[in-house]
């Protein structure tokens, strides 16, 4: 920590690429550098008083303006529209890439040619396969589990699946120091969560698993574990494959959000990509996240008529492809009133509150048949590739250290415990139910205990 003369004497001359700060308690002036328009929040330790060991800390809830790493997967200007993985618009991708495709982009940095996107492409497709035991893990959920319930758990009972890519149980740095080791989690992962989903789907619809189909396209098989009965060469349409492959796409990455910061954050403790990415889809499963398609989804069913729309929001986007193909859907009425009318409306546009992706996404999923209670799980399965894109970089960067966020306490200051018997009533009301494990039967009964 520097001393208030050594302050002075180091005190940096303002310039066009810094930011100058008076601490009107010393009268002291700092010069702090501007890199990438951010300012390093470490500097800030600098900054005492006489008998302060410690500097000015930055007060930021929830990150709102804080620029916690520096990455090159995927950039968003919503304001404008865009969104690039690795510098290419999302519009080139959707039109001209398949979901396997990006994911090998977003997670080794550029796209495959031929011969590495049919060599990545195989592998993930024979990782679909799961363990039988695995299977009879996921039946004995109850029969009306949420299917992003068992999606989490199922993620999180992966890692006991494959002890050898457990840091834990092998070496603390095994994912930095072995490439080939983190290669094969990649393909792992991504080839079965889309088995772990349909499993899910078919547990909830209590219909029997079906075994993937490797030789199909990414897609095709996730729709065919999910639908196919009994019938002999079953196909899912083609187009409603590919559409399903243009909304992973959409899906697959969108920057540091909840769950992607989810991601970082549990993988800084170097804990297995199958734990972190179960954390990432528990943060994904809330209602302000990845929950929004299914809660937006209930909210139109509520409205139901496009008179009733003037206080939601909400953007269109490639629903109609898929009403040439299984029909119209009509609460598309109604998203197009929601849309019209918010933007239109100074509240919604003085706050520069734009439609967001996940109402019309919800909308295509609705009419494409799938039940609305299965969204998050649609929106988890592109997302992973993001995280495991994510989680690699992490790796990888010099300034990783595990994520270890400050507070502000506001707590009582040191007190001495108090005895029982001289304590005063907090006016916390704990009813006599709560907790207990009986009904309200057992409270009259007479047993021993």
């Amino acid at each position: 920590m520097l001393g208030n003369e050594e302050q002075e004497r180091n005190k940096l001359e303002s310039s066009n690429n810094s930011l100058t700060i008076t601490d009107n308690r010393t009268g002291l002036t700092y010069a702090l550098p501007i890199v990438d328009g951010t300012v390093n929040a470490l500097l800030f330790k600098n900054i005492t008083i006489p008998g302060q060991l410690e500097g000015i800390r930055i007060f930021d809830p929830a990150y709102q303006n804080t620029a916690v790493v520096r990455s090159s997967i995927c950039y968003i200007d919503g304001e404008k529209g865009v969104l690039e993985y690795r510098g290419y618009p999302i519009e080139q991708l959707a039109e001209k890439s398949t979901f396997l495709e990006v994911a090998y982009l977003l997670i080794y940095g550029d796209l495959p040619d031929a011969d590495q996107l049919k060599d990545w492409s195989d592998q993930v497709m024979r990782h679909t396969f799961v363990h039988v035991n695995f299977n009879e893990l996921m039946k004995s959920f109850n029969y009306d589990a949420h299917p992003m319930g068992m999606f989490i758990s199922s993620l999180a009972v992966m890692s006991t699946f494959h002890p050898e890519a457990n840091p834990s149980l092998v070496d603390n740095d095994i994912f930095i120091k072995d490439e080939k080791i983190r290669n094969k989690q990649f393909k792992r992962i991504l080839g079965k969560v889309t088995t772990i989903a349909a499993n899910a789907y078919r547990h909830r619809i209590g219909r029997p698993f079906n075994l993937p189909q490797n030789h199909m396209t990414y897609t095709e098989n996730f729709l065919y574990m999910m639908d196919r009965l009994a019938e002999k060469d079953y196909r899912p349409n083609q187009r409603l494959s590919r559409i399903l492959d243009i909304l992973f796409i959409l899906h697959a990455d969108h920057e540091l959000n909840c769950s992607t910061a989810a991601m970082r954050h549990i993988g800084s403790s170097l804990v297995d990509p199958y734990s972190a990415c179960a954390g990432a889809a528990s943060a994904l499963y809330g209602p302000l996240h990845g929950g929004a398609n299914e809660a937006v989804l209930r909210m139109l069913e509520e409205i139901k008529d496009p008179s009733n729309v003037s206080e939601f929001l909400i953007q269109f986007y490639v629903i109609r492809l898929v009403f040439d193909i299984v029909g119209r859907e009509p609460l598309i009425d109604v998203a197009v009133e929601l849309e019209r009318q918010a933007l239109e409306d100074d509240y919604f546009v003085s706050r520069k509150l734009y439609p967001n992706v996940d109402f019309y996404s919800g909308l295509i999923y609705k009419a494409m048949g799938f039940p609305t209670d299965f969204f998050p799980v649609l929106f988890a399965i592109p997302r992973v590739a993001g995280w495991l894109a994510h989680w690699k970089e992490s790796l990888s960067d010099p300034q990783s250290k595990i994520w270890r966020p400050r507070q502000i306490y506001s707590g009582e200051k040191t007190r001495d415990y108090v005895e029982i018997n001289k304590r005063i009533p907090t006016g916390i009301n704990l009813t006599k139910s709560d907790g207990h494990p009986y009904n309200k039967r057992s409270y009259v009964a007479t047993f021993s205990k």
